[in-house]
């Protein structure tokens, strides 16, 4: 009964952020702050992880593959289709959903729990749009940008490991990966990372608003964030993957 009623208030949350819209250039200015929070702000983690991600899985794929009638080029495929698929799109968005969301979570609820909130309500300003609807627009913009950076990355992080490991050397791993290489595949990943960053961005703002209390419950606000952004990055995850593949 609960999630009916948080998803419920949730939706009418989502409606309320359209209703008395500022100015354009309102929100141009405030999207484009958030974008350079967001996107340069997490782009030093996304590359460390993205990097190590694929030089991990090039590493394991090829400990499970060890067999003469397997060609090495196969890891370049294997590495290639999970990052693009996956690894890109779904640990860098559970990474960015504890880094962002929190950070989202926790600025809107100390200025809900400070009445800076109540303060935009009484001059006349549309408190959620004012607050969240930038936030969702900048995320929509600059994480599948770190998404598109992330897939190349994990690749270049898996050429890398598979040449100075012994391996396999980098044109096997590239003839490997453009062997099985589908458009359709980055179609997959940049809907997954749109997806996502929507999920993230439009989550952790709707708890952050309705955080009430004090110092305890921002922080309860900025958990309950990332957790349940997690939750519906999981659950979306394979929903775009049943539908879509």
């Amino acid at each position: 009964m609960r999630i009916v009623y948080d998803l419920g208030k949730y939706m009418l949350f989502m409606r309320n952020m359209f209703s008395k819209p500022e100015r354009f250039s309102v929100y141009v200015r405030r999207t484009l702050d958030e974008m350079t929070s967001i996107g340069v702000g997490s782009l030093p983690i996304v590359a460390i992880i993205s990097f190590f991600v694929g030089a991990v899985t090039t590493v394991q794929t090829a400990y499970q593959l060890v067999s003469s009638l397997i060609a090495p080029s196969v890891i370049g495929t294997v590495v290639s289709d999970s990052t693009f698929l996956e690894l890109a799109p779904t640990i860098t968005c559970l990474v960015l959903a504890g880094k962002v969301g929190s950070h989202i979570a926790s600025e809107i609820g100390t200025m809900k729990v400070s009445e800076q909130v109540d303060a935009l309500e009484v001059m006349g300003i549309n408190s959620i749009g004012y607050l969240a609807l930038p936030k969702i627009i900048a995320g929509l913009i600059m994480i599948p940008v770190l998404i598109i950076m992330a897939n190349f990355l994990s690749i270049s992080g898996g050429i890398i490991a598979g040449k100075y490991s012994g391996i396999l050397t980098p044109t096997e791993f590239i003839i490997g990966a453009r062997d099985t290489f589908k458009a359709y595949t980055v179609f997959i990943s940049m809907t997954k990372a749109v997806t996502f960053a929507f999920l993230i961005t439009s989550i952790s703002s709707f708890e952050g608003y309705y955080t009430s209390g004090g110092a305890l419950e921002v922080g309860e606000s900025s958990t309950r964030a990332v957790v349940r952004s997690c939750v519906a990055i999981l659950v979306f995850d394979f929903l775009i993957a049943k539908v879509l593949l």
